[in-house]
This record gives C-alpha cells, structure tokens and sequence, in this order.
C-alpha cells in the first residue's frame, strides 16, 4: 500500500482480536519510537512497548516483564533483536499470536533497503511455530514481493496490493548541463516552494552545503545524516514534525517512517539508486492528499557514482576462509566469533556471510551460522561470487530504468508505475512530459489491446532463452519491460521477439 494508506492499522486492528502479544519487526528505532507513541496516543488503545538498544536494560526488562504478564498487547523489536537465541526462546514462551514484518522490502535482496539481519526472520518464523504473519511494504513490485514470501517462508499467503498510483503527486524532472548549474537551481527551488519539504541528497557534505545556501536566502533548512550524533538527529527530526514551514536536507538515512501528512514537496538534487528508492522517498509527500511536488534534478554524468557503488567485487579467499572457519566446527557461530578466528572486522565478515546464506552456502539462525556441510569451500565461495555478480546486474539494470524514468518523454507517472507493475492507460495530466504535450495518448489503442490474451502482458511470467524466467513489468506498443530474476531490468523490441522466439510466455 502506498505511504500513508493505513498499513498499521492493518496489524493494529487485528491484534485486538487475537489473543496473545503481537511482535512487530521494525528497522529504526527512530521508527519503532514513533508507532509506539502514535498507539499510546489512541483513546482506549492496548499498551506498546518497545525493546532495543538505545534503552537502559531496566527499561528493557521492564517492557517484557509488562508483555510477559499480557499487560501489553504489542511489543516492537529491531531485526538484530531477533538474532539472539534467548530473544527468540522468550518469544516462544510468550506464545505470539501475530508476527509482523514493517517495511518488509528490506527482507529482499531486490530490494531497494536490504537489510541483512532482515534474513534471519524466515527462522524466526519457523521457531515461533508460524504464527499468523503479516508482512507490509510500500514498495514491493512483484520481483520484492515473491522474495518477501520465500524468505519469510510463509505458507499458503494471501497477497494484497492496493496500487502503487499517488494521483496527487506531481512528477518531474529537471535536466541541467552542468554541477554548478543544478546546485544553483535546488536553492532557488528551495527557497520559493511554500510549506514544509525535503531534500534529498548524495553525500552527508552536501547536507550541510545546501541547507546553509537555503538558509542563506532566508529559508531554513537544517542538514540530517547517519554520521550526526542520536540527539542531533532526534533533535532534527523533531523540529521537522513540528514546524509546518521546515526543510530537511538529507541523504537517504533520513525518512522511513516519517509521519508528516503535510510535506509539500520532495526534491532530489541527486538521482537514487532506483526507482523503488525514488518512489519510496517521494511517497513521503502529500500524504494529506493534496497537491504536492516530486522534483528530481537531474544530470547525465551523476549515474556514473551510483554505477560505482553498485560494482562490488567479493574477494573469493576471504569467502573461502569464512566458509571453511564454520565448516571446522559443529556448532553455529556468531559473528564475533568468526571475527575473532580470522582476525577480520564485524563488518567484513557480516558482508561475507550475508553473500553465502544468500547463495544458499550457510544457513543462518538465531543460534548463529552453519556451513552445508555438501559443499566445497571453494563451491561455496563461487556460489557466493555468482550471487554477488547476479546482484551486481540487477543494481545496474535499476540504475538504467532509473536513467530511463529521468529522460523519458512519455508520461512520467506511467513511466513510474510501468516499473511497479501496473499499467496506466491514458497520460495521467499531472506530470511535466503531460504539461509539456510530450506524453501523447496514440499508444492507448495498442496499449488498451495488451490484454489478458496478450502473451506478454504486464503480469505475465515468461522465460528467455538465455536469461531465464522472469515477469512483464511494462508493456508498451512496440516494447516491453521485463525483470529477470538474474539479470534485472531489460527492455526488448516485441518486434525482435517476434522473429528470434527468443522470449515466451509461461
């Protein structure tokens, strides 16, 4: 569902009627505080507590003290909570009624925010005797939303999609020729857009930059980044919530969760990662339902840093050494320990790990990692190097749709929703190509004749020749979008397909 649509209330709701406590898995504190706040607020609502780090171990022994004697109904967790073996063994006492997975693309690989403690849930789950389990995204496309159900390992699921469509947002692209050019434009947006905004920006330096350049001209702006202390942060956060003429420059660190139902205007002075980043971003304005503005300023050259950082390169002995240091032993190791026995940081080996559980090479739990005892640890490490390279590919692949959306003439909202799944039929009249005449409706004929008997479809699963299976995104009058499953996004001519036989429907 999209931004703002209720998805909490899903899970809020329904806990009321089933007895036993409701976990809530959530990825920031930050968030965690906030919905624990927004049920606290509620006339009559079950208590909420929350256990994390960033509370005083008295508080935290406190909250499952109160949901150990039912006194809470809903007890919010981070994923790395979930990673210990005696959280998971006090769950299990505490006998979960409802287990819920918020913002539950971070479970996906193709996601645009994987987080790797995200897939140790799937056990979790297992552990807990699969308790009902709901799992609730913005942003799951069809390729996110069949991983979320393989990790999660979720039996018989009911799939629910209320459309990814936010007509009150107004999409468009700014095109500059030059750095100096495109900075100079952002401030001046900056300062003449009305109400309260965001910013969006590549590095934790241009916070900083843009938000004194705003400030400068008589807007203020205050910069947010991972790298400012928890109170500043909290501090910045706050002052967003309250102050309705407020402006936040930031990276992509700040955002998820956000409850601001009048943000105006959502502006990127750098091109994401992807469009599911972008659309997550974006989805942070107008979530009141009125008019709001989704600006991305853009230039060419500015791919060229997203396609470095989408280039990783795993170092096969390293992979080799972490595989066969779990191999030698019969119990499940921590991180820490396999820190410690190949003298390399948490972060290095974290990496590493993450890289053969998703090749299938270790099996992770609450109680640690363990090697398939059925492979080599050089099949191991080539498992893990494939699946860092299909990865590789599909960052790319999202970066090229992400160029796609910045330069199309077509309308821009069909553009967007294309990338999702769902067809548009006719030029939306609230983006820039529609304002410019550019997104014409002479394709609606053919696009409106790409029904159900159309073997390519949007929807449709199909298979190449040479890359495999993979699912119709967007289908155009002589085109179509496809995600493979190995490779990412590709755009193919249907007139080519027609004479190799190249791609068919499944």
């Amino acid at each position: 569902m999209p931004t703002g649509y209720g998805k909490s209330a899903i899970y809020q709701i329904a806990a009321m009627q089933l007895t036993g406590p409701t976990v809530v898995v959530s990825p920031l504190i930050s968030l965690q505080a906030d919905q624990v706040a927004a049920i606290q607020r509620a006339p009559h609502a079950p208590e909420a507590v929350a256990v994390n780090s960033s509370q005083p171990d008295g508080e935290n022994d406190a909250a499952w003290q109160t949901v150990s004697k039912r006194g809470a109904e809903y007890l919010f967790l981070a994923p790395e909570q979930l990673g210990k073996p005696e959280v998971v063994e006090r769950l299990r006492s505490l006998e979960v009624s409802l287990f819920v997975v918020d913002e539950a693309h971070c479970v996906s690989a193709w996601g645009h925010d994987f987080r790797p403690d995200y897939l140790r849930l799937g056990d979790v789950v297992e552990r807990l005797d699969h308790p009902t389990t709901v799992a609730l995204t913005a942003t799951g496309s069809p390729p996110v939303r069949q991983e979320i159900v393989q990790r999660l390992r979720l039996r018989d699921p009911l799939i629910l999609t209320r459309g990814f469509d936010r007509p009150n947002l107004r999409p468009e692209v700014v095109r500059h020729g030059s750095d100096e050019e495109k900075r100079a434009a952002v401030v001046d947006q900056i300062v003449d857009l009305p109400g309260s905004g965001l910013v969006y920006v590549a590095t934790r330096k241009d916070t900083n930059w843009f938000a004194q350049r705003a400030t400068t001209k008589g807007r203020n702006a205050l910069a947010y980044h991972g790298g400012m202390t928890g109170a500043e942060r909290e501090r910045v956060h706050e002052w967003f919530l309250a102050d309705d003429g407020s402006v936040v420059v930031a990276t992509s660190a700040f955002g998820m969760g956000i409850d601001k139902p009048n943000v105006r205007f959502v502006v990127h002075a750098a091109v994401p990662d992807s469009l599911d980043s972008y659309y997550q971003e974006i989805g942070r304005a107008g979530r009141d339902g009125e008019p709001a503005i989704a600006t991305l300023h853009y230039r060419a050259e500015d791919l060229g840093l997203r396609r470095f950082f989408a280039a990783r390169h795993p170092d096969p002995r390293r992979l080799e050494a972490v595989f066969a240091a779990l191999a030698e032993v019969e119990t499940p190791q921590r991180v820490s320990q396999l820190g410690r026995t190949l003298d390399l940081s948490r972060r290095t080996v974290t990496g590493l790990l993450n890289l053969l559980v998703q090749a299938a090479a270790v099996r992770s739990s609450p109680a640690g990692y363990r090697a398939d005892a059925a492979l080599s640890a050089s099949e191991a490490a080539s498992a893990a190097v494939e699946a860092s390279e299909a990865r590789q590919r599909i960052d790319q692949s999202r970066i090229e749709m992400m160029r796609g959306y910045a330069e199309t003439f077509d309308c821009r909202r069909r553009f967007l929703l294309g990338y999702f799944g769902e067809q548009l039929e006719q030029p939306c009249g609230n983006c820039d190509t529609c304002a410019a005449g550019t997104a014409n409706g002479d394709d609606d004929d053919e696009r409106g004749a790409a029904g159900s008997g159309d073997p390519f479809s949007v929807q449709r699963r199909v298979r190449h020749r040479e890359w495999g299976a993979g699912v119709v995104m967007r289908r155009e009058s002589d085109r179509i979008t496809v995600f493979f499953e190995q490779e990412g996004y590709k755009v193919l001519s249907l007139e080519a397909i027609e004479e190799s036989g190249v791609l068919t429907a499944e």
